[in-house]
């Protein structure tokens, strides 16, 4: 096999490899809608989103939508000026930054019930960086859950869970999977003296 065209194949396994997230339907089963007094911002919160991950609202588009909006425009419900709108029904969106995602029905009073959804992307550090233990973070009240239409808080971030390094661990797995698969296939590849 020339050796162009194995670097070019190898190449090509590791982007596939590296670039599949996880896909998260927004509200699972109940997914996009008022019914059913579905609390989204539990829902996030139980979540380990990481860039690459795809976030999914499946709902009713004679009913609903989705408007990606500013961290001011999502604690007011003011969907007037929005980043983005959807509205097929079945959007998926493509996590390409650490930071907030900000989304709500644009719906009338949809969001003022609780239909928005902020979505915290997670900054993984380099996998080569000494780690540090993580700053004491006071416990959370379990008896207390979150109150539906409760606007994120601002604050220094907070110590990353264990799930999304679990998640860019089995990537980087994969990813070495691919290549010992790759060699095993076609013998190595071979270097020229």
């Amino acid at each position: 096999m020339d050796m162009a065209v194995a670097i070019t194949v190898l190449v090509a396994f590791a982007s596939v490899a590296l670039s599949s997230g996880e896909v998260y339907k927004v509200g699972d089963k109940a997914g996009w809608t008022t019914l059913g007094n579905v609390n989204y911002t539990a829902w996030a919160a139980n979540k380990n989103f990481i860039v690459g991950d795809i976030i999914q609202f499946v709902y009713n588009k004679d009913f609903h939508n989705v408007a990606e909006v500013s961290l001011e425009d999502y604690k007011s419900c003011n969907a007037g000026s929005p980043k983005a709108t959807y509205k097929s029904g079945n959007d998926s969106i493509t996590l390409r930054t650490d930071g907030h995602y900000f989304f709500l029905c644009a719906v009338p009073g949809h969001c003022a019930v609780g239909q928005k959804v902020d979505i915290q992307v997670a900054k993984l550090a380099p996998s080569a960086a000494p780690s540090s233990p993580p700053e004491a973070v006071p416990p959370s009240n379990p008896a207390t859950p979150p109150t539906e239409g409760t606007p994120p808080t601002e604050g220094p971030p907070q110590p990353q869970p264990s799930g999304a390094s679990a998640t860019a661990e089995s990537r980087v797995v994969g990813f070495l999977m691919v290549v010992l698969a790759f060699a095993a296939t076609f013998g190595g590849l071979m270097l020229p003296r």
